[in-house]
């Protein structure tokens, strides 16, 4: 899996890295904080969120521009890391008003704009050489599994300022609380009975419940603060990768220089005619369609599926499901699983003797740790956000290995096809949610408060991870196509223009959060699902074209 690749693929894949467990700091708790310090509904979080995410997938088409035509990628990535870490920056500063959190999560929008698409853009370049054409769907699987790593710790950075924040005064979180408050102090009494009971299991029963309500308001929004921190702090990492091994991409960060009436591909000496270059725009464009749904469907993990955690999941566990929810007892298990893909691959003596220990002692540090978990303990609404990034890591050799199988026996599906399959599986991820969903009151029903019905986390777990399998038939394979059958000279542009298909769906994110709040819960899943099978049957049904334009 990571034999024969250029250095350069480390250097992108390890800033990438960096970049992403900032972004996904933040990711897992905008939302919680939006709602906390401003008590808006579902409604407005999820049209806030939703531009912002548009914003984040749409404005890498702006860079991609800047980057052929100006900049070149290699220069255009490092103004977007210095442009979103002063994003990052201006999110870390407690106290500040609406205005100034949105205008940074344009700063950070525009950063990501610059630095994302580019830096895919810089990978494909890599590839180009004909000694690694064959490794670019692998290039891009191992590129986006860095990104997942990322990805994974970032939910237990935004945890731990969480309780060490709120801890500083005596709190702990409850979900609960922020939605109780804010009506409290727009003058609702009805909630203060309520509200009085949640103080006294805070300690803070002899304050005054107004007092109460801003401190613990005020607690919370600085505890996301402090995440919003952990990210800058991620982001100077990620430049420090850029810059010091920038020697091993600088030969494929400059734009591609290529006269407008023709075009060389990427694998081979054959000249691409101005209609050629013409289907290959079309073939992209009907991708960037598809996807669309894909996005608008996934992201739905940092607003309706984090709702339905906070909402609808119980936030208190056993130890034996803790035990997957706390990285010191988690990540054994993890070391056991991967020891367990180095003994059944083909590596060396040296490495399977490494890939036993972790096999065999990860399991017991496991057990050591969860033997000192109390009977019940408790869970946040991001915590579920680990799952996916973890999944992608765990799972991304298997599908590797499988597609690689495949293709020693000229049966790999092409990637428009990896594509349409992925949409079916998505699919199946939200019939799981529908299905637990019956019986349940709807979000309107509950009046934004905590459903008196709260489901098991394995639910939860087991959408994360069908929607894993549906994110690496899609996803990775989506950008190497892209990367694949761009024209040369516009290849930070077409890169740019999936990043703003992504964006089209995000910005969709924001209209469903608005179903949220007016159908039953088990309608939301189910629209969901339909959109999902409705663009997995067209992207069958233009199957061939798309797969002529990679020839």
């Amino acid at each position: 899996m990571f034999k024969g690749h250029p250095k350069g693929l480390y250097v992108a894949s390890l800033a990438n890295m960096g970049e992403r467990f900032g972004f996904y700091t933040m990711y897992a708790i905008m939302v919680l904080y939006i709602q906390a310090k401003f008590g808006f509904d579902p409604k407005v979080t999820g049209w806030i969120w939703g531009g912002f995410l548009f914003a984040v997938y749409f404005l890498p088409l702006l860079g991609g521009i800047v980057a052929d035509r100006l900049l070149g990628y290699d220069r255009t990535v490092l103004v977007g890391i210095l442009i979103m870490f002063s994003g990052y920056v201006l999110l870390f500063i407690p106290g500040t008003g609406l205005i100034v959190i949105l205008f940074a999560l344009f700063v950070i929008a525009l950063g990501t704009g610059f630095f994302k698409g580019n830096l895919q853009a810089i990978v494909g370049n890599l590839y180009d050489d004909p000694k690694y054409s064959p490794l670019r769907d692998s290039a891009f699987n191992i590129f986006y599994m860095c990104i997942n790593i990322g990805a994974f710790f970032a939910p237990s950075a935004a945890r731990a300022m969480n309780n060490r924040i709120l801890g500083k005064v005596g709190f702990t979180y409850n979900q609960e609380i922020p939605a109780l408050a804010h009506k409290f102090l727009n003058g609702d009494l009805s909630v203060s009975e309520k509200l009085t009971q949640l103080a006294t299991g805070q300690g803070a029963g002899n304050m005054d419940l107004a007092a109460f309500c801003n401190q613990y308001i005020g607690s919370l929004s600085e505890s996301y603060n402090y995440g919003f921190g952990v990210a800058a702090i991620s982001i100077i990492l990620s430049m420090i990768i850029y810059l010091g091994f920038k020697r091993y991409i600088s030969h494929a960060g400059g734009s591609v220089k290529v006269p407008a009436k023709s075009a060389t591909t990427d694998n081979s000496q054959m000249t691409l005619t101005p209609q050629q270059v013409k289907n290959r725009i079309i073939a992209l464009l009907l991708v960037f369609f598809v996807v669309i749904f894909f996005w608008m469907s996934f992201h739905q993990n940092g607003l309706t599926m984090t709702f339905f955690a906070r909402d609808y999941t119980v936030s208190k566990v056993p130890a034996f499901t803790y035990t997957f929810f706390n990285l010191n007892s988690f990540l054994p298990l993890i070391l056991a699983v991967i020891g367990l893909l180095i003994l059944v691959s083909k590596s060396g003596r040296i490495m399977k003797i490494i890939g036993a220990v972790m096999l065999i002692g990860g399991p017991v540090v496991a057990y050591l740790v969860y033997r000192g978990f109390p009977s019940e303990n408790g869970i946040l609404p991001q915590d579920f956000q680990q799952f996916n990034p973890l999944f992608i890591v765990l799972l991304t050799p298997v599908v590797i290995a499988i597609f690689a199988a495949l293709r020693a026996k000229g049966k790999e599906p092409s990637a428009p096809k990896k594509i349409g399959i992925g949409m079916v599986i998505t699919a199946l991820a939200f019939m799981i949610l529908m299905i637990v969903s019956f019986g349940l009151k709807s979000p309107k029903q509950l009046d934004y408060q905590v459903s008196d019905i709260l489901v098991s986390p394995y639910w939860l777990i087991s959408t994360y991870f069908i929607l894993t399998i549906a994110e690496l038939f899609l996803s990775p394979m989506g950008i190497s196509f892209v990367s694949k059958v761009s024209p040369p000279q516009y290849k930070g542009l077409m890169q740019g223009g999936w990043l703003a298909a992504t964006s089209v769906g995000n910005l969709l994110v924001g209209i469903m959060g608005f179903f949220w709040a007016f159908v039953s819960l088990w309608a939301f899943w189910a629209i969901l699902l339909v959109c999902c099978l409705l663009s997995a049957a067209f992207i069958f049904s233009i199957l061939k074209r798309l797969e002529r334009a990679t020839q």
